[in-house]
């Protein structure tokens, strides 16, 4: 099913786009290889439900002034404390057009490494760049991590299994997932005071006060 969003063109820019915010717009802008920059504006809470759907690498239709485009949300910047987003950029792709993006990776299975041997599961990646068709791009990618069945053991990028259509940008050494040992951590013995040197300190210290001449 695509995703859609509606859009309208947007004619403040500068600090007249805090107006569009405070009345729960957000100010967008869309461009690509064959079209011109083109500034929107969409319902922020439309956004982001479709940003949690789409992401950066799922094709939505999005629908200015009821002119459809399919595009790619390329990239939003959030404010600091709310976290809202607060623009947005949409690149328009075309019918059979390449594009790269990082997909997230969805680590699945159990590593036996891990659930027999005490290892530590090391997810030295989160995402992974590929490139495809833009209606062909994957949401997601999963990684197996059932083959982690000994310490030490690695997935490379290049092991990563693709979908039909997909091929791999991220380098094919890259390590995607490993098991290494369990450190036991060494207890530091704490080492007793020694009583015979405290009870020399204070007799000695005993005697230097009774040599030191009384005072006048």
């Amino acid at each position: 099913m695509t995703l859609e969003l509606k859009a309208t063109k947007r004619t403040v820019s500068g600090k007249g786009v805090q107006v569009l915010r405070d009345a729960g717009l957000m100010p967008a802008v869309m461009y690509g290889p064959k079209n011109d920059p083109i500034s929107i504006e969409v319902p922020v809470k439309d956004f982001q439900k479709i940003f949690k759907a789409a992401g950066e690498s799922s094709v939505i239709s999005l629908s200015v002034d009821g002119a459809e485009q399919n595009v790619l949300i390329n990239a939003v910047d959030r404010d600091p404390v709310s976290n809202i987003p607060r623009h947005a950029d949409f690149y328009a792709v075309q019918k059979g057009q390449k594009v790269a993006v990082y997909v997230p990776i969805e680590f699945v299975g159990i590593a036996p490494a891990v659930k027999e041997l005490n290892g530590n599961l090391v997810k030295a990646l989160h995402e992974i760049e590929i490139e495809a068709e833009a209606t062909n791009l994957p949401h997601s990618i999963s990684v197996d991590i059932s083959t982690l069945d000994s310490l030490d053991k690695q997935i490379l990028a290049g092991d990563v299994v693709l979908p039909t259509g997909v091929s791999l940008v991220t380098g094919v050494e890259e390590v995607v997932a490993l098991v290494s040992a369990a450190r036991e951590e060494e207890e530091t013995p704490v080492t007793a005071p020694d009583m015979s040197t405290i009870g020399i300190s204070e007799e000695r210290g005993k005697k230097e006060e009774e040599a030191l001449p009384e005072e006048e």
